[in-house]
């Protein structure tokens, strides 16, 4: 059973004709066959894509669909797009050779694709300036012809069909006069030149599939989710135009001893009750190793204490922020009859002067909301 072609396309069903024309260049490059050589239906998606597009951009079968969907079209003598085509690659070539209307219209220099890639970084590695190991593939010039799509040594030679415009133009008469339509030649694909002998490695296309490594420098402070844009580091251009850009998506770890809050980080400190009465000095972990903190008698659940410059660097400033550690005051279970006869007679001195906050009250709520901003 097809799918619905706005559901290919991925617009919604009162889309204009730049909205479906855009999202079908869009994923047209996604689907382009040499970048997906490992996807065995990468065909069968293509052709599918392509046939949503044919019948959304003409405003005759979008009406018959909207109706009556796929077996309308059928019924009422619609053809499919493909018949007249030989193979998969002459389909290929009407879109990406022959109709430069995929990606921009023939004749002029059209900007490569964008490339996305996703790369982990712990949080320690994002505290500091640090790099990574990026793997992608791009279409990027054939090097054998240097993108003429030629066999070296070979001549080229100018297409007799447009005379070298890489456009042909066709007029229709109209009860308004003539309509005059610029489309781009089917023979040379909007070059304008064809190679009389086509590059064994490309296929004449000029371009091809490439493996690409590249070292990325990942700033400090950098946020889980935030992109890198290297510009020209995507897809190869058409007829000299610019590359498309890479963008590097960093995905930050999470980390078991902290909390990332904006530029702070907040560790939860857990501390035995006896210990939290009486006071102490605790080894809490930071990013640059472990600190002593000061824990004064009387410390209640929720308490917070701030470790000055100990949390994140800012990407604008470079000023770090601060570390918050959070007082998590833990009872003790399981107790044995000695520990429990202790506790019982420790409870009994406990009087309303004992529990008297020195100073003003504040609930545990707004101590925890205190540690996180």
């Amino acid at each position: 059973m097809k799918r619905d072609a706005y559901e290919v396309l991925g617009v919604p069903r009162d889309a204009d004709e730049r909205q479906i024309k855009k999202a079908f260049r869009t994923k047209a490059r996604e689907l382009h066959p040499d970048v997906n050589r490992h996807d065995a239906d990468a065909e069968e998606k293509f052709k599918e894509l392509a046939e949503a597009h044919e019948i959304l951009s003409d405003p005759e079968r979008r009406q018959v669909y909207d109706r009556y969907g796929h077996e309308g079209l059928s019924s009422r003598g619609f053809e499919s797009p493909f018949q007249g085509f030989g193979s998969f690659s002459d389909i290929f070539d009407a879109f990406f050779g022959g109709a430069g209307d995929v990606f921009g219209g023939g004749g002029g220099a059209v900007q490569g694709g964008d490339v996305a890639v996703a790369v982990e970084v712990s949080l320690e590695d994002a505290a500091r300036d640090t790099q990574v190991e990026v793997e992608y593939d791009a279409v990027g010039l054939c090097e054998h012809c240097h993108g003429n799509g030629a066999e070296p040594g070979t001549p080229i030679r100018t297409c007799e069909r447009c005379g070298g415009a890489g456009q042909l133009r066709a007029v229709t008469r109209t009860a308004f006069g003539q309509l005059v339509r610029t489309q781009p030649c089917d023979v040379c694909g909007g070059d304008g030149k064809i190679p009389e002998t086509p590059c064994e490695v490309c296929g004449g296309r000029g371009r091809q599939a490439t493996r690409k490594h590249l070292t990325v420098d990942i700033p400090a402070g950098i946020a889980d989710e935030q992109r890198i844009r290297l510009t020209g580091r995507g897809h190869a251009g058409e007829r000299g135009g610019p590359s498309g850009d890479l963008y590097v998506l960093v995905r930050v770890t999470e980390d078991e001893r902290f909390v990332r809050d904006g530029n702070d980080l907040v560790h939860v400190l857990d501390l035995p009750a006896p210990s939290a009465a009486l006071g102490t000095t605790v080894t809490v972990p930071t990013l640059d190793g472990d600190e002593e903190l000061k824990i004064p008698a009387g410390t209640q659940p929720g308490a917070v204490f701030s470790l000055r410059g100990k949390g994140m660097p800012s990407l604008r400033r470079g000023r770090r922020g601060d570390q918050r550690v959070l007082v998590n005051v833990v009872i003790p279970r399981n107790l044995n009859a000695e520990q429990r006869e202790m506790l019982e007679r420790f409870a009994e001195t406990i009087g309303p002067h004992n529990l008297e906050d020195e100073g003003e009250r504040e609930s545990l709520f707004h101590r925890v909301r205190r540690a996180f901003g």
